[in-house]
């Protein structure tokens, strides 16, 4: 199978009832055990067709418009696109592989805060004209290069919770909204709608509240100087979970219907990333060095030592890293939890950990501290929900090799897209059939030789 992040040809193996993920984790884990042990991901497109259904069940009316950054492979892409999701675009990159699964320009919107000028005249050129805004200077900025922009202003949200740190938040204020207004106004640049967004991070649904209160105020802002809104975006922050996207729905429904009904003609729409992709991807990774290390060097700081100076404490060092597959360690907290491949006793002593990337970088570590049985060069560890944040442009640092991957869909998730309507001839022609019983050699379809 063809797994490289810039190959667009790829496959889906149909899974027959008798087969399972885990099965072919399995199997690819075998093939890689004897050709190389490279990293690599399987990913369960089925799960997009799932969370797509749950949230037509949940969240209908409101679009989604999938964040391309999140996870930008080209059979995510595809079978977001057959569904029928618009997608939300942070880079020339990204509307150019949008594009070219022939997403129409009404279903594309540029939503990167901080636009270069180039790219604002290429969204321009392609017809993708619903953009982002948050200040005056990007907002000449694209009065310069997209006359027929329709902006969306970001307002900013209250989504900090106690105790985090404050990250760079983009968004403007009420009070700057009207300013900004005025400069849309003498510039000929059009304003449509209001974005704003919540964190997933966030605990507190109210901030919904008083982010679609604060957008009421800027639709009706909009009337006084004879703009026409017809856009409300809400933004992301969905984790994945039904439960966090039921109360989200029970929190907004209410006041959607009170300030935007339907009859008000404003289209409501939101970004789920995460909620698409994250659970639909798993990571495998080989440990490529081991070491005995210090106990009080691998504890974090404040932490008491508890442990019989006589046992052992290994430091593993695994073939991918946060200049790879873990690279949103470096900006937020990633929570990654190993889970070892080869089956071991119930009873198997268990030993302190810590978990490293290939590139012998201080900031290389994805595991802290973490409890594991003995393991041996060569072994596998699994991490689950790795789809999110993972799988976009990667670095090349220290000659970084991009994990290949392995498409997979049940036949119940093939078949509920049949009968939808929505498997597209080009997309069919991606899959094949993988039986019950997996054998997988060089010579099959899954050989992943480069």
């Amino acid at each position: 199978m063809k797994g490289f992040l810039e190959d667009a040809n790829y496959s889906i193996g149909l899974l027959d009832e008798g087969a399972t993920l885990a099965d072919v984790i399995d199997n690819c884990i075998y093939e890689h055990t004897h050709t190389g042990k490279k990293a690599f991901y399987v990913g369960d497109l089925g799960k997009l067709v799932r969370n797509n259904i749950q949230w037509q069940n949940v969240m209908a009316p409101i679009k989604p418009f999938y964040p391309v950054k999140c996870n930008s492979t080209p059979g995510v892409l595809e079978i977001l696109g057959t569904l029928g999701v618009g997608f939300a675009c942070s880079s020339k990159s990204e509307m150019a592989l949008v594009q070219d699964l022939g997403i129409s320009p009404e279903n594309i919107i540029y939503t990167n805060p901080c636009k270069q000028a180039s790219q604002i005249k290429y969204a321009a050129k392609a017809g993708i004209n619903i953009m982002t805004c948050d200040n005056d200077i990007e907002l000449k900025k694209i009065s310069r290069n997209h006359p027929n922009a329709k902006l969306l202003l970001h307002i900013a949200t209250e989504d900090i919770t106690a105790g985090e740190e404050m990250n760079m938040k983009f968004g403007t204020t009420l009070k700057n909204c009207r300013h900004l207004m005025e400069c849309a106004k003498e510039l000929g640049v059009q304003i449509v709608g209001v974005k704003f967004h919540v964190s997933g991070s966030c605990k507190d649904l109210q901030t919904y509240i008083h982010a679609i209160s604060d957008a009421r105020c800027v639709f009706d802002m909009a009337e006084e100087f004879g703009f026409k809104m017809n856009m409300l975006d809400i933004g992301g922050g969905f984790t994945g979970s039904e439960l966090q996207l039921e109360e989200v729905n029970h929190v907004i429904r209410p006041l959607l219907d009170v300030y935007f009904p339907k009859e008000s003609g404003v289209n409501v729409i939101a970004e789920p990333g995460c909620y698409y992709v994250s659970s639909a991807f798993t990571l495998a990774v080989n440990i490529i060095a081991k070491k005995t290390v210090e106990y009080d060097k691998l504890l974090p700081s404040g932490v008491e030592q508890t442990r019989n100076d006589d046992e052992p404490v290994f430091t593993y060092y695994i073939n991918d890293g946060v200049y790879g597959s873990f690279a949103s360690k470096l900006s937020e907290k990633l929570n990654a939890i190993p889970e070892v491949h080869k089956k071991y006793k119930e009873d198997e002593p268990l030993f302190a950990s810590s978990l490293w990337g290939p590139s012998c970088d201080e900031l290389d570590q994805i595991v802290e501290n973490c409890l594991l049985p003995e393991l041996s060069v060569g072994d596998w560890l699994i991490f689950d929900n790795m789809g999110s944040g993972t799988l976009g442009e990667q670095s090349t640092f220290n000659n970084y090799q991009r994990p290949l991957i392995y498409y997979m869909m049940s036949f119940s998730d093939w078949d509920e897209m049949q009968d939808a309507g929505i498997a597209s001839d080009t997309l069919m022609k991606n899959f094949f059939f993988v039986p019950s019983c997996i054998q997988l050699g060089p010579e099959d379809r899954f050989s992943t030789a480069a």
